[in-house]
């Protein structure tokens, strides 16, 4: 029978912030109608909350939120002028997120648009100008400007999926112009931002897909050209194949290295199951809501934790079809909740640890800190006919063993105490394990 050995003594580095997402939660104080998931997002511990397609949610204060056309409504009006903002929304929706004790990762420009009008997906007529707004939305929630804040907001992103349509393309979601234009875009904020702000993080550019080589080779080029600031380089990648996004991990990181941004972060800020956008796209909605979704986000939160990867934001915890964490119309949990709930238990530990063994298709990770040993054991499968049960065996710290389950019928229930160093598991397709060893 195969074995896993968890060592505690053999000591791996932190646990990263693989448990992150895209997004808050909902919640209001007063008003009709009201609906609130702020005590179960807050008790996920959630490190990181990236506030993309935020204004798709009218719960967050919809088309006035977040994106630098909703916070400056009228480009001809002048950016040194607090009148000329529009703060409020993006103000009660930032806070709300750091209220849970999460921290939010602020992305510059706009949602996709997919309607057949473009508003704010459009190229600035003017990027310094669109640079000089930026600077005053991040002194506003970082400086107090404008009767602002003193927010710890680190990560400034510039623009989203710049390379999601081609430059010829009739119908462009998230970036109107050329692939010049935007490599002229970010040079001049990035440059201005960062003389601004040199103790933050400013970077970009959310490329649509890790192996869009061509356009990210072209990119990273001429930023390292232009000198250009990139403390982090984003990305986004949907799969069905866990393995494939940790393929995609190791292509980014040798990308950045080729050309010479070493100490670029590499920040995987959207990502979710998706076996097929077009034909199957309809099985994808379903599985995401599910314990298949459930175990994929597991397998790839393992995977990445061993990765040269710096940060894995989950899309999406916004009310809407990609969320796997709660149900779009009441807000109760899912299945993908109880993950990201397993998960933090590890990444409140602190240190990952050694685990050793190997079983085809499971995927283990652990962490230890002042309240124990945890380790994390998931079984994904994308085969649907698949019902073939691993079984081996767990060795573990000699101590009080507790034994929680994510599957079909249990949500990250306990299932099992006994005290001793060694259990005898039995997984099936599409479940999740966490040990708590003490």
């Amino acid at each position: 029978m195969s074995v896993f050995t968890v060592n505690p003594e053999k000591e791996l580095g932190k646990i990263k912030p693989m448990n992150a997402v895209n997004n808050g939660p909902v919640h209001k104080e007063t008003g009709g109608q009201h609906r609130s998931n702020f005590q179960d997002y807050a008790e996920l511990c959630i490190p990181y909350a990236r506030n993309h397609d935020a204004s798709f949610c009218p719960d967050y204060g919809g088309e006035h939120t977040v994106d630098v056309h909703a916070i400056f409504p009228d480009f001809s009006k002048d950016p040194y002028d607090p009148a000329s903002y529009d703060f409020i929304c993006t103000d009660h929706y930032l806070k709300t997120i750091e209220k849970t004790g999460t921290k939010v990762f602020y992305r510059l420009g706009s949602k996709i648009e997919h309607g057949v009008k473009k508003y704010g997906t459009l190229v600035p007529p003017d990027f310094q100008k669109w640079a000089v707004i930026c600077e005053h939305i991040i002194r506003h929630y970082t400086e107090g400007w404008a009767d602002g804040f003193h927010m710890d907001i680190e990560y400034w992103e510039i623009w989203n999926e710049p390379n999601i349509d081609l430059d010829d393309a009739e119908d462009k979601r998230c970036w109107g112009g050329t692939a010049e234009e935007f490599f002229q875009l970010y040079t001049i904020a990035s440059k201005h931002l960062k003389g601004c702000f040199p103790h933050l993080k400013i970077g970009g550019p959310a490329s649509v897909n890790a192996r869009y080589e061509e356009w990210n080779n072209l990119f990273l080029e001429r930023m390292q050209k232009e000198n250009a600031p990139l403390d982090f380089f984003s990305w986004h990648r949907y799969s069905k194949d866990p393995r494939d996004i940790e393929d995609c991990v190791h292509l980014i990181r040798n990308t950045l290295d080729k050309y010479g941004f070493h100490n670029t972060e590499s920040n995987l800020n959207e990502w979710n199951y998706v076996r097929s956008w077009t034909d199957e796209f309809n099985y994808t909605l379903e599985q995401i809501i599910g314990m298949k979704g459930a175990a994929f986000a597991s397998a790839v939160m393992t995977l990445c934790q061993y990765g040269p990867l710096d940060m894995l934001m989950y899309y999406d915890v916004r009310p809407g079809a990609f969320n796997g964490l709660f149900d779009y119309y009441t807000f109760r949990r899912l299945k993908t909740y109880y993950a990201y709930q397993m998960f933090s238990k590890l990444y409140l530990a602190g240190t990952q640890i050694e685990t050793l063994g190997e079983v085809d298709d499971i995927c283990t990770v652990s962490a230890k800190g002042e309240m124990g040993v945890y380790t994390m054991l998931t079984y994904f499968s994308e085969d649907d006919n698949n019902k073939d049960q691993k079984e081996f065996e767990v060795q573990l710290p000699e101590g009080t063993q507790e034994l929680f389950l994510l599957d079909e019928e249990h949500d990250a229930e306990r299932v099992m105490k006994f005290t001793g160093s060694a259990v005898t598991l039995s997984m099936k397709p599409n479940s999740v394990i966490l040990i708590h060893s003490n």
